[in-house]
């Protein structure tokens, strides 16, 4: 049995008097693909900042092989160049080329020199079709071209666990399916993921588990197949269903 990468316990997450999220529970093994889908508002991206330390968890532990990273006194730089993210937005550095944009963290984090830092990066641009594209800056690229350097740039830290906020939900809808071959790609490859979406034919064909949040709480989660052909929650029932509809 494969130790967890990552266990989330008894998470939870307040702004103020507003709580986001309520003693969430779920554990990550090495491999695992993890989609996490639910209606806008649910506390999906929540999560996934509390993960990756953006945000500070209000209660409950953040285990990283069984340390405590939301504690005090984690490094939190060493912990995320463990942790890469994915953003809906890119984060791209529009003063960089493409090359630069995957090289500067492995220099200033992984403490690489310049030509190490190169070539890991070009392997991760190829893997991700950018290859040619290494010397263009962001605002010459399209939506899902930026995306892919994101995520070569991501891949290039060589992090344990990939997480995905809504990654094509800034994208023009021809520039979907090319962002989501990269993810079936590192899929097949064995990356481990937790993917914040709302592409549920990704949740049902790729991931291994899926979670279902509605308001700030783990509905329901399970196998793929279970989930999406018998939901056993009224809230997933509905929400499944606009999709099977759609």
């Amino acid at each position: 049995m494969n130790e967890p990468i990552l266990e989330v316990r008894h998470l939870s997450k307040s702004f103020g008097a507003n709580v986001v999220l309520r003693d969430i529970d779920f554990t990550v093994s090495p491999g695992d693909v993890t989609t996490v889908i639910g209606p806008s508002g649910s506390g999906k991206s929540t999560l996934l900042r509390c993960i990756n330390l953006l945000e500070t968890p209000t209660a409950g532990e953040v285990l990283f092989h069984g340390q405590n990273v939301a504690a005090r006194g984690v490094d939190s730089t060493a912990y995320r160049s463990k942790v890469g993210m994915v953003f809906q937005s890119f984060n791209l550095f529009n003063n960089m080329t493409v090359l630069e944009n995957c090289t500067v963290g492995q220099k200033k984090v992984l403490k690489r020199d310049g030509e190490a830092a190169r070539q890991n990066a070009m392997r991760y641009l190829e893997q991700v079709g950018m290859a040619p594209y290494i010397n263009a800056r962001p605002r010459q690229l399209s939506g899902g071209q930026k995306q892919r350097v994101a995520i070569a740039r991501a891949l290039a830290m060589e992090p344990e666990i990939l997480l995905f906020d809504e990654p094509t939900s800034a994208l023009d809808p021809e520039m979907v399916g090319e962002v989501l071959n990269v993810m079936q790609d590192l899929a097949r490859r064995g990356m481990t993921m937790i993917v914040v979406t709302h592409e549920m034919a990704f949740a049902r064909d790729v991931s291994n588990h899926v979670v279902f949040m509605a308001d700030g709480v783990i509905a329901e989660e399970g196998d793929p197949a279970q989930v999406f052909s018998a939901p056993k929650n009224t809230r997933t029932q509905e929400f499944l269903s606009r999709f099977r509809n759609a």
